[in-house]
């Protein structure tokens, strides 16, 4: 096991940063800054997207990025995840679905050939309600995190005015069962392994007229069951499964573990579950689980992958994307992986 992080920019600054506080591995996320993915150009903040429907990166792109990596010491291990611009069509069986797969298989296929090894995704509806209705909560210390409380929508169970119709949950298992019927194929021929992350939030059945198929666990057991592939997995976030009531996630760790389901970790701790919770610090004595016994759990079904915190809490004199805030996630599960490896480094 070894601590990564995902990042929107393959600067020389930012490698450099991350070797520096002992990440290993890292996955570029869907967006960048403008201009250079290689540069400091633009902020986190800005909104181009460099993987987007029917605009993949091609092979040649992907061994520069991957080599970039090499050469500041660190692996490139994938795509964090797709945009919902890539695979909103499939999801809902619109028209454009077709172009939608086809974009994604070369993606996959490019990923393959680039020698990087995971592509996550996400099959969680967009525009319909926030992720995350306060950015600016108070946990530890006074630093800022984000929260999600149902309270602060208008009634979130009605249809949204972006959704032009209801949908079944049984049409969107069915969309599901294509998608995956059409990628895992690609991904077995490529080398490539998918990673399914949780709804976030996860909910009752639907939000605002469409439903969230990824919600607990047995809907995680449905989809390494519908399609089997030893290239189909779980981004297995610990920040959602922990916002799942009545969820303990050393038990959903210790499920998918023994079936070698889960691909990497999304390592993020809250404080509450559903209808609302605050995302906090990995050590805060007031979060759901203990960070500890976790990695002894991951350690114990096998797993040897890429943990990455992926949200961290907004901190004094931090930047917009978080240096401060990451160096001491990365540098707190890094002491525990210590522990966990009986002293040894």
């Amino acid at each position: 096991m070894r601590a990564g992080t995902r990042t929107r920019t393959l600067s020389d600054e930012r490698l450099q940063f991350c070797r520096q506080i002992g990440i290993s591995d890292i996955f570029l996320d869907h967006r960048a800054p403008r201009g250079d993915v290689f540069t400091d150009e633009g902020s986190d903040d800005d909104e181009t997207i460099t993987i987007d429907e029917g605009v993949i990166p091609s092979v040649s792109e992907l061994v520069q990025a991957r080599r970039r990596a090499e050469d500041a010491g660190l692996r490139l291990m994938g795509i964090q995840s797709l945009s919902y611009n890539i695979y909103g069509k499939i999801m809902l069986g619109k028209d454009g679905q077709d172009d939608q797969l086809e974009t994604i298989k070369t993606l996959i296929r490019n990923l393959g050939q680039a020698d990087i090894p995971i592509l996550g995704y996400q099959w969680n509806p967009r525009g319909v309600v926030p992720m995350r209705t306060s950015q600016t909560t108070r946990v530890r210390g006074g630093a800022r995190g984000r929260e999600f409380d149902i309270d602060d929508l208008t009634q979130p169970y009605e249809r949204a005015p972006s959704v032009e119709r209801e949908y079944s949950e049984a049409e969107l298992w069915e969309n599901y069962e294509r998608f995956l019927e059409e990628v895992l194929p690609v991904a077995e021929e490529a080398g490539v392994q998918l990673a399914l992350h949780p709804a976030d939030p996860p909910t009752v059945e639907q939000l605002g007229g469409i439903p969230r198929l990824f919600r607990n666990r047995e809907a995680f057991e449905r989809a390494m069951e519908i399609v089997p592939s030893d290239n189909h997995g779980l981004k297995l976030c610990l920040g959602c499964f922990s916002e799942m009531p009545e969820t303990d996630v050393i038990e959903v760790i210790n499920h998918f573990g023994k079936n070698d389901d889960i691909v990497f970790v999304h390592l993020r701790d809250v404080i509450g579950t559903w209808p609302r919770f605050t995302e906090t610090f990995l050590d805060d004595d007031e979060s759901n689980f203990d960070t500890l016994a976790v990695l002894k759990a991951l350690d114990e079904v096998g797993f040897d992958g890429v943990m990455v915190p992926d949200h961290v809490p907004e901190i004094v004199d931090d930047t917009k994307w978080g240096h401060r805030s990451r160096a001491h996630a990365i540098a707190y599960v890094n002491g525990l992986l210590t522990c966990v490896n009986g002293g040894e480094k």
